[in-house]
């Protein structure tokens, strides 16, 4: 399901749109106010460099956090300090590391935030590697779970096409800041446990056990449900899920009478996190996942009323039946 991969890459989408990359079209709304931001701020500040060790961040851990920034120009130097230290596991390069992240563009005027997990109600998952700003990957690399850091983005973290369109916008004068607490990582590959047969007529499924993907089946001729049909095949010992919940999920998706897959997060190689019962997906994740508890693999069968409706979306059309093996891994 496209939405999903988009909320998966919504955070890296951020760190890339306040740092004057190229992001591209479907970045979150915080993203988009970045770029807008940046692209406002024609007008470089004057004067000395500000002072990085004078910046000021307040407030709790788990809550959004407050920001003091000092008078001067942006600085040209990324850096990072640790504003509160973790006791949990310590982050490596290659995990899923499940964060709240606020975001300010540093422009030496009004310093605005341009977005934040917190006023998303939900945090969100990222993958630590080099596909984020080299200081970000390092600070990550030297925290732990429950920790809290920042990490100023300038211009010497730009690629030469990054710094070019940076400066074709007017924003190679301004820096990025980010304020990151570490709420933990994602191991937990696959839904574990004792798998009962699927009483779906038409569907069948295979669940070869460890962290194997489940082999979904749904080639048939067996007529499409017209109503939701959720099926949990194994479940799970874990909290029920609660609507408002940011949930980390392994999936696949396929057509019902086609089999054919059109996405997987298994077929991707990474788990996605995504809030649930608010909206943020397809009506029938919203009502087949909320109650479920953590651990369990479900199986959806959703009508195209619970899908993408008439219009259909992609090679998804709206006659189409979606049918959805889904592991719930974990929920925050």
């Amino acid at each position: 399901m496209r939405r999903l991969a988009v909320l998966a890459a919504s955070v890296s989408l951020l760190f890339a749109a306040a740092c004057g990359g190229s992001g591209g079209g479907d970045a979150t709304k915080g993203a988009e106010s970045s770029a807008s931001s940046a692209a406002s701020a024609s007008a470089a500040p004057v004067g000395p460099p500000a002072a990085v060790d004078d910046l000021k961040v307040t407030g709790d851990a788990g809550k959004k956090p407050q920001v003091s920034f000092p008078p001067g120009t942006p600085p040209a130097t990324s850096s990072a300090k640790t504003i509160k230290e973790g006791d949990g596991d310590a982050i490596k390069s290659g995990d899923n590391v499940v964060v709240n992240l606020t975001a300010f563009n540093w422009d030496g005027k009004t310093n605005a935030m341009v977005g934040s997990t917190y006023d998303e109600g939900s945090p969100q998952m990222l993958k630590v590697g080099d596909t984020l700003p080299k200081i970000i990957h390092t600070a990550f690399q030297n925290a732990k779970v429950g920790e809290r850091f920042f990490a100023v983005v300038a211009i010497d973290s730009l690629s030469p096409e990054q710094l070019q369109q940076a400066k074709a916008q007017g924003t190679d004068k301004t820096a990025s800041l980010y304020v990151v607490d570490v709420l933990g990582t994602s191991k937990t590959k696959a839904a574990k446990g004792e798998a009962v047969k699927l009483d779906i007529k038409g569907i069948t499924l295979e669940n070869p056990g460890g962290e194997a993907a489940p082999k979904l089946t749904t080639k048939t001729d067996v007529p499409a449900p017209t109503d939701l049909v959720a099926k949990t095949v194994i479940k799970g010992d874990g909290p029920k899920v609660k609507s408002g919940q940011a949930v980390i999920v392994q999936y696949t998706g396929k057509i019902w009478g086609t089999d054919k897959e059109f996405d997987s997060s298994w077929t991707r190689g990474d788990p996605v996190m995504f809030q649930i019962g608010t909206g943020k997906v397809i009506k029938g994740w919203d009502q087949g996942l909320v109650g479920v508890p953590v651990g369990s693999r479900v199986v959806l069968a959703i009508p195209p009323k619970l899908g993408y409706g008439e219009q259909g979306q992609g090679e998804i059309k709206g006659t189409d039946t979606l049918v959805f093996v889904v592991d719930v891994l974990e929920a925050y």
